[in-house]
Parts: structure tokens; C-alpha cells; sequence
């Protein structure tokens, strides 16, 4: 964080200071909430959880270094106290990203986020510096701690928001005011909660809604291939640039393919030229990531080599997303365990297939959550998926929904021993060890409730102790 005495801080959030004997001294260290994080010159927010109220740890950060703490009562050591810790927080970030010379850079969308994110935190890190979230830290508490980690030398940050309503994304972008903002896509992550995608498109929009206009240097970047998202145009004063695969996009691709190792190659085309890519990532589905990621870098300046060099060269940067690792038997374990929904579902298992030309596939699949009335429909509806796709075998793992997505494989035409449903994890590690060989590719994927990066963890875990048994 850029450097601010104690006295500035309880001036900006509205707090009192407590047990500080010089409110001149500056915190020079990060913003943290985990008291394990506390270093020297550090600040510590004290938030009271369902099980933990960081209050406990003031003495203990105090200790470690940190210069004082963010809280909601006096703790006995220095603080600045607060009615409403999150609000203060809040406060303090937009104070922050206001005197900063950053360029702020927003993005939200049903699926795609976090890869996203890394992508544009990597083609614009080959530019200039770069802060950006860090894994899927997008809500009203990460987000700001994201955007207090900046400093002086920052010139690009970049910063995920997450929604499960009407007006989360106005309110996170009233901490963090973006002068680019990017929709990806808007699809059935969280249809439950939302009521419908018409809905979704209205959170989501909030983002477009919140830019400065065109003539200030506002840029929305919206997905031209997906119509609600294309829509949002219209809600929008800053300028508009388009992505997508679709001819009338300012942003891109052409030829598409993708190489023997499933991973995507196309023809970048931008409104100053066109280079070629070949991504690092696995799966299709991050052709429109790296589109939109180059819309965003194409608009702050970089040219069409330079960001396809960049795209070429970027890896992923957060766990069990696509996470693909070989075994010494050969066995490929692809841990994309960290989250699900309908169209990354899909796209998983496309990327399968591509990756296991010639080798027998796995799909261990869990529950998509929070898909509302549309369950049963679109967990059936994978599972007819990896019939068709002829993956060699479809692990269902876990209770009801699991078994939607066995029975939509049966109905598909998966009769003999293509499709198993078990009831937990274990259960699916046990299969899997006692029947995978070498060469076989196993897809890993659920929402993160179910917890299936277990199975992968297991698998490689497996792969180690017999390698080390060998030797």
C-alpha cells in the first residue's frame, strides 16, 4: 500500500484512535486479514467471522510487526476503531485508488473470470507493473485488500468482481472506480440465486454503467458473441469494443484450432493488425478469454505482436483451473476441480477429447451448484455430452445431482460400463487407481462445494509414492 500515517487512515474511514501513542506513524506494509500475514509495517483488519473474530490476534499481530489494527472495538493495542469494519475497509481502498496513477481495470462475467483475469494481468504486466487479484478474491472484503496492495510504481490494476445479486457490481465499483470495464459473458453460474439470466445481465451490467464516458477515457469491452452481454452497449457512455469470434468484432480470432495437446491456436486480429497465437492454456474456451484479454491491452496501447507474444507466453496463475499435470506412467491429471457451471462444463470436456486423441479419457464429474430449476436439465445434459464426445468413461461422484449426470450418459446410450455413479470422492479414487493405466487422461471437475480437487490430489499423490517405491 502506498505509505499513510495512522492519523491519515482514521481521517479517511471516520474511525477513532486507540492505544496509539504516535498517530504519525505510517503504514508502510500490506492491509491483511490474516493474522499470519501480519509483518512489520503491515496493517491488520479485524473481522468477526462465524467461527473466528479476528479481534483474538490484535495482541499477536501487534508482536509480529504490524502497526496497528482495523477494528470494531479497542483490543488493547494500537487501533482505529470503527462501526463498520467492512465499510472502512472499503473507505480506505477508495481512498487509495484516488490517489493513485493506476489504470483501473474491471471484470465480470458468469464464467471465465479468473482465467481471464490472469490473462490480462500478464499481457498488461509485460508492459508496465501490474496488481492484480490474486486466485478469485472478488467480493466486497477481497477486493478491496486487492486494490490496497498497489503502490507508486503501479500503472496497471486489474481487479475481478463477483455477483450474487442486483447491485453488487455498483457497489464494488463504487470502491474501485474502473476506466475499462469487461463483460465476458453472461450464462447459468448462479442462475439460482439470480432467478434467470435476464437478471444476470442486469448485475452484470452495473459494470458498463459505471465508466467514465468516451471522452473521458472510458472503454467498455463486451463480448460480441454473446447477446445479452453485446446488449449492454446501450447502458453504457464510454466507448464500446467489440471480441468475440464474430466478423463485425474490433477484437478477433481466425482459424481457431486447436494442436495435438489441446491447447488453442488462431490469427489475432485487432483494429492495427493481426499476429499469431499459440497458447500455453488447454481448451478452446480460452480463445475468447485471450480475445477479450487482448481487447483490454489493445485499448491501453499495446499492439497486435505484442500481445500475442504476451499470450503466448502466458501460464495459468490460479490453482485447479485447467491444472494439467503427467504422471511418470504417463497418466495426465487435468484438475480443473475449483469450480463448475454448464458452459465451463462443456468446455472441460471438449478439452478432454482434444487432449486425448488417441488415449482413453475420464471425465470424474460432481455437482454443477446452484443452477436453481434448471438442475436436473443441464446436469442430464452433460452427461449426454460426454457420451457424445465418446468419452471412454464418465465418473459421476456424489449424491442426486451426480446421478442426473449418470443417467443423462445412460439415456444417451452409455448401457455397459461408460458411465459409473459413486457416492463420494474416496469412492472415486478408489475406482481410479485400481482401473486407470498408463497413457489415460482424467478430467477432474465440480463446483467447489464438492471438493473434488481431492481426487486429483490423490491421483498425483499415488503417481509420487509409487515413483518413490521404484527407485
Amino acid at each position: 500500500m502506498i505509505a499513510l500515517s495512522l492519523a491519515e487512515i482514521a481521517a479517511v474511514v471516520g474511525g477513532q484512535t486507540h492505544d496509539i501513542p504516535d498517530p504519525s506513524v505510517q503504514v508502510t506494509g500490506p492491509v491483511v486479514r490474516d493474522s499470519r500475514e501480519a509483518v512489520p509495517g503491515s496493517l491488520f483488519v479485524a473481522f468477526v467471522g462465524e467461527r473466528v473474530d479476528g479481534h483474538d490476534f490484535a495482541a499477536a499481530v501487534v508482536a509480529a510487526g504490524a502497526v496497528a489494527v482495523l477494528a470494531s472495538r479497542p483490543v488493547g493495542v494500537p487501533a482505529i476503531v470503527v462501526e463498520d469494519v467492512q465499510a472502512a475497509l472499503g473507505a480506505l481502498a477508495r481512498h487509495v485508488v484516488d490517489r493513485l496513477g493506476a489504470t483501473l481495470v474491471a471484470l465480470t462475467g458468469s464464467a471465465g473470470k479468473t482465467s481471464t483475469k490472469d490473462l490480462i494481468a500478464q499481457v498488461l504486466g509485460a508492459k508496465a507493473p501490474t496488481v492484480f487479484t490474486p486466485g478469485s478474491l472478488n467480493n466486497e472484503i477481497g477486493l478491496p485488500l486487492t486494490a490496497l496492495s498497489a503502490t507508486e510504481e503501479t500503472r496497471f490494476l486489474v481487479l475481478e468482481m463477483g455477483a450474487r445479486g442486483i447491485g453488487h457490481i455498483r457497489y464494488l465499483t463504487g470502491l474501485t472506480p474502473p476506466k475499462v470495464g469487461l463483460v465476458l459473458n453472461v450464462g447459468s453460474a448462479h442462475i439460482g440465486e439470480f432467478g434467470g439470466r435476464e437478471q444476470i445481465a442486469q448485475a452484470k451490467g452495473e459494470m458498463v454503467e459505471s465508466l467514465p464516458a468516451a471522452e473521458d477515457g472510458g472503454a467498455a469491452i463486451l463480448n460480441a458473441d454473446d447477446p445479452l452481454v453485446r446488449a449492454m452497449a446501450s447502458r453504457t457512455k464510454a466507448k464500446v469494443v467489440l471480441f468475440g469470434e464474430s466478423d463485425e468484432a474490433d477484437v478477433r480470432a481466425e482459424n481457431v484450432r486447436l494442436t495435438d495437446s489441446g491447447q488453442p491456436a488462431f490469427r489475432l486480429h485487432t483494429p492495427s493488425g493481426a499476429s499469431d497465437v499459440t497458447m500455453r492454456l488447454y481448451g478452446e474456451h480460452h480463445v475468447s478469454n485471450a480475445l477479450a484479454a487482448a481487447a483490454v491491452a489493445h485499448e491501453l496501447g499495446m499492439s497486435a505482436t505484442e500481445i500475442a507474444t504476451a499470450l503466448s507466453e502466458a501460464g495459468s496463475l490460479s490453482r485447479w483451473r485447467m491444472e494439467v499435470t503427467e504422471r511418470p506412467d504417463g497418466v495426465t491429471v487435468v484438475n480443473d476441480a475449483y469450480n463448475a457451471n454448464p458452459e465451463s462444463m462443456r468446455a472441460a470436456l471438449r478439452a478432454l477429447v482434444a487432449m486425448g486423441k488417441g488415449r482413453r479419457t475420464w471425465a470424474v464429474l460432481g455437482e454443477m451448484a446452484e443452477l436453481g430449476d434448471e438442475a436436473l436439465a443441464e446436469h442430464d445434459a452433460v452427461g449426454r455430452l460426454a457420451v457424445r464426445l465418446n468419452v471412454s468413461k464418465l465418473v459421476a461422484v456424489g449424491g442426486r445431482e451426480a446421478s442426473w449426470l449418470q443417467l443423462g450418459a445412460y439415456n444417451e446410450g452409455s448401457w455397459g460400463e461408460e458411465s459409473v455413479h459413486v457416492s463420494d470422492a474416496q469412492a472415486a479414487i478408489d475406482l481410479l487407481r485400481s482401473e486407470l493405466r498408463p497413457g489415460d487422461v482424467v478430467l477432474v471437475k465440480a463446483s467447489r462445494s464438492v471438493g473434488l480437487e481431492a481426487v486429483a490430489t490423490a491421483l498425483l499423490e499415488t503417481a509420487a509414492e509409487g515413483e518413490v517405491a521404484g527407485r
